[in-house]
């Protein structure tokens, strides 16, 4: 699960880190389970979470870019982000968690996402996941290509999107497939053209953590 990146993390982490984002991108489709997003969008104030048992991509471009957006004040923002994009992605056992603080009660509020964990894997297609840090037990990447420019990658697995703060001609890797085993991810945005979640479930929960969140 290699793709094109756009974060800033350390180089030899990176395509591990690069792989997970497509588990992030899967839970998200959670809440998102009735077809595409806008390609080019304005992320929220908060990041969110995704764990995965496994993912198993194909066709992967991973490059660096910049998601632009507002703080829960209200105040302008830019996260860089490492964007994995796929054809075609399977996921195994996903859960998204998002904590959304409510300070006039002086607590938090945990939605908590899950699907794909009773046999049947959740499917993505033309998927992007932009992740801010990810980790992974293990990381196998097939026919990968490291160093092309982001603009150039071959395969079917889209370009650059559309308005997308991300230089066609700065870093990016490709890999013919990608399996990723025991993903953890924060990302800041997901873009599909398809998610098809099974078992799909979601709940709210006081509070954050060990034991709310995904993990």
């Amino acid at each position: 699960m290699e793709s094109q990146v756009r974060g800033g993390t350390r180089w030899k982490r990176f395509a591990v880190v690069m792989v997970p984002s497509v588990a992030a991108t899967a839970v998200i489709g959670v809440a998102l389970a009735q077809g595409a997003l806008a390609a080019s969008f304005s992320v929220s104030g908060q990041e969110f979470k995704v764990r995965a048992g496994k993912l198993v991509g194909y066709d992967m471009n991973q490059y660096g870019s910049i998601d632009s957006g507002k703080s829960l004040e209200g105040k302008d923002e830019a996260h860089p982000v490492s964007v994995s994009a796929f054809d075609h992605a399977t996921i195994t056992d996903m859960c998204q968690s998002v904590v959304t603080p409510i300070p006039f009660l002086n607590k938090s509020v945990t939605l908590k996402l899950t699907a794909g964990d009773k046999g049947t894997d959740v499917v993505a297609d033309q998927i992007y996941i932009d992740v801010a840090q990810l980790d992974s037990t293990q990381a196998v990447f097939e026919g990968i290509n490291i160093g092309v420019p982001a603009g150039t990658t071959s395969g079917k697995t889209p370009k650059p999107k559309s308005g997308e703060k991300a230089n066609p001609f700065g870093f990016a890797q490709q890999a013919d497939k990608a399996t990723l085993t025991d993903v953890k991810q924060t990302a800041w945005a997901t873009t599909a053209g398809t998610f098809k979640l099974s078992n799909l479930h979601m709940g709210l929960s006081w509070g954050s953590g060990d034991g709310i969140e995904c993990y």
